[in-house]
């Protein structure tokens, strides 16, 4: 049988208690997300280089692609996967990366639940170091980071100077010190999805940032930073209106978290239902 197609529906309540997604039973070993908005034919080979590393690792898994309402036809590039292997998922409008990632996770049957860019420039191949990360040191969350002193990335200096300023800027308001939280790549244990999924707002780029903000609130604290390659393509690049949109929903973020204390009654009864990590004390 070939990949089925589900369709989301766009609506989406605010609140933080509003949407209480529930996480179905685990029957397999990883989960992987790839959320996309028109990448063309790129997303039929990332998808297949994900199958074959997956595959060759000898866990179970399953590939969950959401189209975050695609107009170029790159969804029916993914015909001919096995539903076991590969799901789809599509959105009839854009609504974000962040909400594509959210609807993703709320459908994983994996042990280990991750998410990795469609573009492609990232390679699928990372997932086999992060994997056996996992398997070995049992961490909370796996990230892959551009600051790792094992990393390869080409991309251009501009571009790097945003990373830099965004990182300096998260470690000021929201005291979490890893290096690099907006790589499109990281595995988290299913653990962590159960108690932060519910929780999160972010529709677009930010949603690393709150899922990482909230672990660590939640005691969720063992992250590892992994070593990744970055080839950037020809033409892919950040736009200036993504790096301001990405600064306003950090923004509105820290106010919610820190000014607001939005989050506050749900992570404290997340905390004291006896299911979560020890508290954070840092």
């Amino acid at each position: 049988m070939d990949a089925r197609e589900v369709m989301v529906p766009v609506s989406d309540p605010s609140s933080a208690g509003a949407l209480r997604p529930v996480l179905p039973d685990p029957t397999l070993d990883v989960s992987i997300v790839v959320p996309y908005y028109n990448p063309g034919n790129r997303l039929r080979a990332t998808v297949e280089d994900m199958v074959r590393v997956l595959d060759a690792s000898g866990m179970t898994f399953e590939i969950i692609a959401v189209s975050d309402g695609s107009t170029d036809g790159s969804p029916f590039t993914l015909a001919g996967f096995p539903e076991s292997v590969v799901r789809t998922m599509s959105f009839a409008d854009n609504v974000g990366k962040g909400r594509a990632l959210r609807a993703g996770l709320a459908t994983g049957r994996g042990r280990y639940l991750g998410f990795i860019d469609a573009d492609g420039d990232i390679s699928p191949e990372l997932l086999a170091p992060f994997v056996s990360i996992m398997r070995s040191e049992q961490p909370d969350i796996i990230i892959g980071s551009k600051r790792h002193p094992e990393s390869s990335v080409h991309y251009p200096p501009l571009r790097r100077l945003y990373s830099w300023g965004f990182q300096h800027l998260i470690a000021l308001l929201f005291r979490l010190h890893v290096k690099d939280t907006q790589v499109g790549i990281k595995l988290v244990d299913r653990r962590v999805i159960a108690d932060v999924l519910p929780l999160l707002r972010e529709s677009r780029f930010a949603l690393d940032l709150e899922l990482l903000v909230l672990a660590r609130r939640l005691g969720y604290t063992r992250i590892v930073e992994a070593p990744v390659r970055i080839r950037e393509r020809f033409g892919s690049t950040i736009s200036l209106k993504a790096v301001w949109l990405l600064l306003v929903d950090t923004i509105a973020l820290f106010i919610r978290y820190s000014v607001r204390h939005d989050y506050d009654a749900a992570l404290a009864a997340r905390a004291g239902s006896g299911d979560t990590a020890a508290p954070d004390q840092g």
